[in-house]
């Protein structure tokens, strides 16, 4: 007598593997999300910071991150925007340039979505926004004045 699986034993078994992975890659997705999420977080509330110190010097908010007259700040290791930057969400205010005004991430996602943030003299709005769930719909943040961190559009609640 011959030891050993029958073909249909064999197929049970990828059948039930494909089902385990097929309900894990969900779960998996929204894991990668959540942490480029946390990205955006650390990188808003050094915006803020950015922020205040200008206030500090210059007595007013700015729109511009880096550069002249700006606030100094730009994410690290920026290489000019896009696909071969080391960060995931664009950063900034929708007018003006690439480098100056906003930051292009990983993941492309227009500057378009950054269109109400601002600042001026006594407030500041700086939006985040990232397609990290690749589905066309941007997670938006934003911070403000007082450091309150909101979301405009949850990509994950959707």
């Amino acid at each position: 007598m011959k030891k050993g699986f029958t073909i249909i034993e064999l197929m049970i078994v990828v059948a039930i593997i494909a089902f385990l992975a097929m309900i894990s890659i969900p779960s998996f997705t929204k894991f990668l999300a959540k942490s480029k999420r946390a990205e955006a977080y650390m990188n808003l509330h050094s915006l803020y910071a950015a922020q205040k110190s200008h206030w500090a010097q210059h007595g007013n908010y700015s729109t511009i991150l880096s550069g002249n007259e700006g606030i100094g700040w730009k994410p690290e290791g920026y290489h000019g925007g896009g696909v071969d930057e080391n960060f995931y969400y664009t950063y900034g205010f929708a007018n003006g340039s690439e480098g100056t005004n906003y930051f292009t991430g990983k993941l492309q996602t227009s500057h378009t979505y950054l269109n109400k943030a601002h600042a001026n003299q006594n407030e500041f709005l700086i939006i985040a926004a990232g397609d990290i769930l690749g589905n066309g719909k941007p997670d938006i943040l934003s911070v403000d004045h007082h450091n309150k961190i909101t979301f405009l559009q949850d990509a994950l609640s959707q």
